[in-house]
């Protein structure tokens, strides 16, 4: 077997292929695992937990400049 440029190629090409859908399945399966669903609700709801109100300015420095 004569190992050229185009086998190790064509080899590299391959390989990627498959490692890139092996990933991709990995991470569809894992992203719609029914159990992780409230995870993902909880970390997409999170941002709109931390409202407290409108922002106070207490420092002079934090007003905007005219």
């Amino acid at each position: 077997m004569d190992l050229s440029h185009e086998w190790f190629v064509g080899a590299a090409k391959s390989f990627g292929l498959f490692y890139l859908m092996g990933l991709f399945i990995v991470i569809a399966v894992y992203a719609y695992w029914p159990s992780l669903g409230g995870r993902f609700d909880k970390a997409a709801n999170s941002i709109l937990d931390d409202e407290d109100g409108p922002v106070v300015r207490t420092k002079p420095e934090d007003t905007p400049c005219r």
